[in-house]
Protein backbone atom coordinates (compact mmCIF):
# COMPACT_ATOMS: atom_id res chain seq x y z
CA UNK A 1 0.00 0.00 0.00
CA UNK A 2 2.86 2.30 0.98
CA UNK A 3 4.31 1.70 -2.71
CA UNK A 4 1.43 2.23 -4.42
CA UNK A 5 0.45 5.40 -2.56
CA UNK A 6 3.57 6.75 -3.79
CA UNK A 7 3.32 5.30 -7.22
CA UNK A 8 0.07 7.13 -7.34
CA UNK A 9 1.13 10.40 -5.94
CA UNK A 10 3.63 10.32 -8.23
CA UNK A 11 2.26 10.31 -11.43
CA UNK A 12 -0.20 12.63 -9.90
CA UNK A 13 2.12 15.56 -9.25
CA UNK A 14 3.75 14.56 -12.66
CA UNK A 15 0.47 15.37 -14.53
CA UNK A 16 -0.13 18.42 -12.18
CA UNK A 17 0.11 22.41 -14.17
CA UNK A 18 3.75 22.64 -12.09
CA UNK A 19 2.34 26.18 -10.42
CA UNK A 20 -0.60 24.20 -9.01
CA UNK A 21 1.38 21.43 -7.87
CA UNK A 22 3.85 24.20 -6.17
CA UNK A 23 0.55 25.65 -4.68
CA UNK A 24 -0.53 22.19 -3.18
CA UNK A 25 3.11 21.56 -2.07
CA UNK A 26 3.56 24.93 0.09
CA UNK A 27 0.21 24.11 1.62
CA UNK A 28 0.86 20.96 2.45
CA UNK A 29 4.12 22.53 4.40
CA UNK A 30 2.56 25.21 6.15
CA UNK A 31 -0.06 22.76 7.46
CA UNK A 32 3.04 20.49 8.38
CA UNK A 33 4.69 23.13 10.07
CA UNK A 34 1.70 24.42 12.19
CA UNK A 35 0.42 21.07 13.49
CA UNK A 36 4.12 20.71 14.99
CA UNK A 37 4.85 17.23 14.24
CA UNK A 38 7.83 14.87 14.94
CA UNK A 39 9.93 16.36 12.18
CA UNK A 40 8.84 19.71 12.36
CA UNK A 41 9.64 20.02 15.41
CA UNK A 42 13.39 18.46 15.22
CA UNK A 43 13.46 20.40 12.16
CA UNK A 44 12.90 23.84 14.79
CA UNK A 45 15.28 22.04 17.10
CA UNK A 46 18.14 21.70 14.79
CA UNK A 47 17.67 25.02 13.34
CA UNK A 48 17.82 26.78 17.14
CA UNK A 49 21.80 25.60 16.86
CA UNK A 50 22.55 27.11 13.95
CA UNK A 51 20.91 30.28 14.01
CA UNK A 52 21.61 33.85 16.26
CA UNK A 53 19.50 33.87 19.52
CA UNK A 54 16.78 35.69 19.11
CA UNK A 55 15.47 34.37 15.30
CA UNK A 56 11.84 33.71 14.53
CA UNK A 57 12.16 30.08 14.74
CA UNK A 58 8.70 30.31 14.04
CA UNK A 59 8.82 31.31 10.67
CA UNK A 60 12.39 29.66 10.04
CA UNK A 61 10.79 26.18 10.53
CA UNK A 62 7.77 27.21 8.33
CA UNK A 63 10.26 28.70 5.23
CA UNK A 64 12.38 25.16 5.91
CA UNK A 65 9.19 23.26 5.71
CA UNK A 66 8.10 24.61 2.73
CA UNK A 67 12.12 24.40 1.43
CA UNK A 68 11.44 20.66 2.26
CA UNK A 69 8.11 20.51 0.34
CA UNK A 70 10.07 22.09 -3.03
CA UNK A 71 12.26 19.27 -2.81
CA UNK A 72 9.87 16.53 -2.69
CA UNK A 73 7.94 18.29 -5.23
CA UNK A 74 11.13 18.62 -7.94
CA UNK A 75 11.62 15.10 -7.33
CA UNK A 76 8.54 13.96 -8.73
CA UNK A 77 8.98 16.19 -11.33
CA UNK A 78 12.74 15.60 -11.68
CA UNK A 79 12.15 12.86 -15.00
CA UNK A 80 10.28 15.70 -16.93
CA UNK A 81 12.27 19.11 -16.32
CA UNK A 82 14.62 19.21 -19.86
CA UNK A 83 18.34 18.79 -19.65
CA UNK A 84 18.13 22.48 -20.50
CA UNK A 85 16.82 23.81 -17.78
CA UNK A 86 18.56 21.24 -15.22
CA UNK A 87 21.78 22.69 -16.68
CA UNK A 88 21.17 26.60 -17.28
CA UNK A 89 19.03 26.62 -13.92
CA UNK A 90 22.23 25.52 -12.33
CA UNK A 91 24.32 28.68 -10.42
CA UNK A 92 27.84 26.84 -9.48
CA UNK A 93 29.89 28.88 -7.27
CA UNK A 94 33.89 28.02 -7.82
CA UNK A 95 33.00 25.31 -10.52
CA UNK A 96 36.95 25.08 -11.88
CA UNK A 97 37.51 23.54 -8.13
CA UNK A 98 35.30 20.56 -9.61
CA UNK A 99 36.48 20.53 -13.01
CA UNK A 100 39.70 20.50 -11.69
CA UNK A 101 39.09 17.40 -9.73
CA UNK A 102 37.53 15.82 -12.22
CA UNK A 103 40.13 16.20 -15.19
CA UNK A 104 42.42 15.32 -12.62
CA UNK A 105 41.76 11.61 -13.28
CA UNK A 106 42.77 10.33 -9.34
CA UNK A 107 38.95 10.08 -8.54
CA UNK A 108 36.20 12.39 -7.18
CA UNK A 109 34.44 12.29 -3.87
CA UNK A 110 31.75 15.39 -3.42
CA UNK A 111 30.30 15.20 0.22
CA UNK A 112 26.95 16.84 0.53
CA UNK A 113 24.62 17.75 3.58
CA UNK A 114 20.95 17.53 3.24
CA UNK A 115 20.55 20.75 1.28
CA UNK A 116 18.70 22.46 -1.29
CA UNK A 117 17.95 19.88 -3.98
CA UNK A 118 20.58 17.22 -3.91
CA UNK A 119 19.04 15.07 -6.66
CA UNK A 120 19.03 17.90 -9.07
CA UNK A 121 22.77 18.70 -8.25
CA UNK A 122 23.25 14.94 -9.57
CA UNK A 123 21.05 15.01 -12.56
CA UNK A 124 23.16 18.54 -13.61
CA UNK A 125 26.39 16.53 -13.13
CA UNK A 126 25.01 13.41 -15.00
CA UNK A 127 23.57 15.91 -18.08
CA UNK A 128 27.29 17.48 -18.16
CA UNK A 129 28.50 13.91 -19.19
CA UNK A 130 29.70 13.17 -15.15
CA UNK A 131 28.11 9.75 -14.75
CA UNK A 132 28.59 9.23 -10.76
CA UNK A 133 27.94 6.24 -8.08
CA UNK A 134 26.57 7.20 -4.62
CA UNK A 135 24.61 4.81 -1.99
CA UNK A 136 20.61 5.06 -1.14
CA UNK A 137 19.79 3.98 2.47
CA UNK A 138 17.30 1.48 1.94
CA UNK A 139 13.55 1.91 2.05
CA UNK A 140 10.49 -0.29 3.47
CA UNK A 141 8.61 -2.12 1.47
CA UNK A 142 11.45 -3.50 -0.78
CA UNK A 143 9.31 -2.33 -4.14
CA UNK A 144 9.16 1.62 -3.06
CA UNK A 145 13.43 1.44 -2.55
CA UNK A 146 13.34 0.05 -6.17
CA UNK A 147 11.28 2.49 -7.44
CA UNK A 148 13.73 5.26 -6.49
CA UNK A 149 16.40 3.35 -7.22
CA UNK A 150 15.38 3.32 -10.90
CA UNK A 151 14.10 6.44 -10.72
CA UNK A 152 17.79 7.53 -10.34
CA UNK A 153 19.46 5.36 -12.66
CA UNK A 154 17.09 6.92 -15.56
CA UNK A 155 18.93 9.85 -14.22
CA UNK A 156 22.44 8.65 -15.34
CA UNK A 157 23.35 7.87 -11.72
CA UNK A 158 24.56 4.45 -9.89
CA UNK A 159 23.23 3.49 -6.80
CA UNK A 160 24.67 0.92 -4.62
CA UNK A 161 22.55 -0.16 -1.28
CA UNK A 162 23.78 0.82 2.05
CA UNK A 163 22.80 -2.59 3.40
CA UNK A 164 21.82 -5.98 1.53
CA UNK A 165 24.02 -5.46 -1.77
CA UNK A 166 26.30 -8.36 -2.87
CA UNK A 167 29.60 -6.46 -2.08
CA UNK A 168 30.18 -4.56 0.59
CA UNK A 169 29.42 -0.56 -0.65
CA UNK A 170 33.34 0.74 0.38
CA UNK A 171 34.52 -1.37 -1.46
CA UNK A 172 32.51 -0.68 -4.37
CA UNK A 173 33.06 2.86 -4.05
CA UNK A 174 36.24 2.24 -3.51
CA UNK A 175 37.03 0.34 -7.05
CA UNK A 176 34.55 3.13 -8.64
CA UNK A 177 37.36 6.33 -7.53
CA UNK A 178 40.39 3.87 -8.09
CA UNK A 179 39.39 3.99 -11.96
CA UNK A 180 39.05 7.44 -11.91
CA UNK A 181 35.43 7.54 -11.50
CA UNK A 182 33.28 9.91 -8.93
CA UNK A 183 31.19 9.11 -6.12
CA UNK A 184 28.60 11.48 -4.47
CA UNK A 185 27.85 11.36 -0.52
CA UNK A 186 25.67 12.76 1.85
CA UNK A 187 27.43 13.35 4.75
CA UNK A 188 25.85 15.35 7.33
CA UNK A 189 24.36 12.10 9.09
CA UNK A 190 25.54 8.73 10.60
CA UNK A 191 23.49 6.33 9.49
CA UNK A 192 26.06 3.74 11.59
CA UNK A 193 27.21 3.42 15.32
CA UNK A 194 30.70 3.67 14.19
CA UNK A 195 30.18 7.72 13.37
CA UNK A 196 33.03 10.08 13.74
CA UNK A 197 32.83 12.92 16.22
CA UNK A 198 32.86 16.21 15.20
CA UNK A 199 32.14 19.63 16.36
CA UNK A 200 29.28 21.28 14.64
CA UNK A 201 27.96 24.75 15.66
CA UNK A 202 29.49 24.43 18.87
CA UNK A 203 28.94 20.75 20.29
CA UNK A 204 29.87 17.15 19.08
CA UNK A 205 27.53 15.63 16.53
CA UNK A 206 28.72 12.02 14.19
CA UNK A 207 29.42 12.75 11.34
CA UNK A 208 29.75 9.28 8.84
CA UNK A 209 33.88 8.07 8.54
CA UNK A 210 33.46 7.13 4.51
CA UNK A 211 34.20 10.19 2.64
CA UNK A 212 37.32 10.62 4.37
CA UNK A 213 38.14 7.18 4.45
CA UNK A 214 37.79 6.32 1.15
CA UNK A 215 39.98 9.54 0.15
CA UNK A 216 42.39 8.42 2.25
CA UNK A 217 42.38 4.67 0.38
CA UNK A 218 42.13 5.27 -3.11
CA UNK A 219 44.26 9.05 -3.12
CA UNK A 220 40.77 10.95 -4.41
CA UNK A 221 39.84 14.40 -3.88
CA UNK A 222 37.56 15.30 -1.46
CA UNK A 223 35.54 17.96 -2.08
CA UNK A 224 32.85 19.58 0.45
CA UNK A 225 29.19 21.22 -1.58
CA UNK A 226 26.80 22.83 -0.10
CA UNK A 227 23.32 23.55 -1.90
CA UNK A 228 20.54 25.91 -1.58
CA UNK A 229 17.35 27.09 -3.46
CA UNK A 230 17.41 30.20 -5.62
CA UNK A 231 14.06 31.55 -7.07
CA UNK A 232 14.01 29.96 -9.70
CA UNK A 233 16.65 27.67 -9.83
CA UNK A 234 19.55 26.41 -7.70
CA UNK A 235 23.24 27.04 -6.58
CA UNK A 236 25.65 24.80 -5.33
CA UNK A 237 29.15 25.99 -3.46
CA UNK A 238 32.04 23.82 -3.67
CA UNK A 239 34.27 24.28 -1.15
CA UNK A 240 38.34 23.80 -1.11
CA UNK A 241 39.50 20.49 -1.41
CA UNK A 242 39.81 18.83 2.21
CA UNK A 243 43.64 17.95 2.41
CA UNK A 244 44.38 14.05 3.18
CA UNK A 245 45.36 13.77 6.87
CA UNK A 246 43.26 11.05 9.15
CA UNK A 247 39.55 10.23 9.13
CA UNK A 248 39.09 12.16 11.96
CA UNK A 249 40.40 16.25 10.91
CA UNK A 250 39.08 15.49 7.73
CA UNK A 251 35.59 14.54 8.54
CA UNK A 252 35.64 17.65 11.09
CA UNK A 253 37.12 19.45 7.99
CA UNK A 254 33.54 18.62 5.94
CA UNK A 255 31.53 19.50 9.18
CA UNK A 256 33.08 22.76 9.05
CA UNK A 257 32.21 23.41 5.54
CA UNK A 258 28.85 22.32 5.83
CA UNK A 259 28.57 24.41 8.81
CA UNK A 260 29.61 27.57 6.94
CA UNK A 261 26.97 26.86 3.82
CA UNK A 262 23.95 26.19 6.67
CA UNK A 263 24.88 29.05 8.28
CA UNK A 264 24.37 30.85 5.34
CA UNK A 265 21.44 29.32 4.02
CA UNK A 266 19.80 27.60 7.06
CA UNK A 267 16.04 27.52 5.58
CA UNK A 268 17.50 24.89 2.75
CA UNK A 269 18.46 22.78 4.93
CA UNK A 270 16.40 19.71 5.65
CA UNK A 271 17.29 17.86 8.75
CA UNK A 272 14.50 16.47 10.42
CA UNK A 273 16.61 13.63 12.61
CA UNK A 274 18.42 13.63 15.47
CA UNK A 275 22.25 13.97 15.14
CA UNK A 276 23.77 16.18 17.93
CA UNK A 277 24.64 13.67 20.85
CA UNK A 278 23.64 16.07 23.90
CA UNK A 279 20.02 16.02 22.67
CA UNK A 280 17.44 13.86 24.02
CA UNK A 281 15.49 11.91 22.03
CA UNK A 282 12.63 13.77 22.17
CA UNK A 283 12.90 17.04 19.70
CA UNK A 284 13.24 20.19 21.90
CA UNK A 285 10.22 22.17 21.40
CA UNK A 286 11.31 25.97 23.44
CA UNK A 287 12.88 28.61 21.21
CA UNK A 288 15.91 28.77 22.70
CA UNK A 289 18.69 27.66 21.31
Amino acid sequence: MTDLAYAAGWRMVRLLPERVAAVAFMAAADVAARRGGRGARRLRSNLARVVPPGTDLDRLTRVAMRSYARYWLEVFRLQDISRDRIIGGMRMLDEPRLRDALASGHGTIAALPHMGNWEHAGAWLAANGEPFTTVAERLEPASLFDRFIRFRSALGMEVIPLTGGEQPPFDLLADRLNKGGTVCLLADRDLSAAGVPVVFFGATATMPSGPAALALRTGATLLPATLWFDRDGWSVRIHPAVPHTDVARMTQALADAFAEGIAAHPADWHMLQRIWRDEPPAARTGTGT
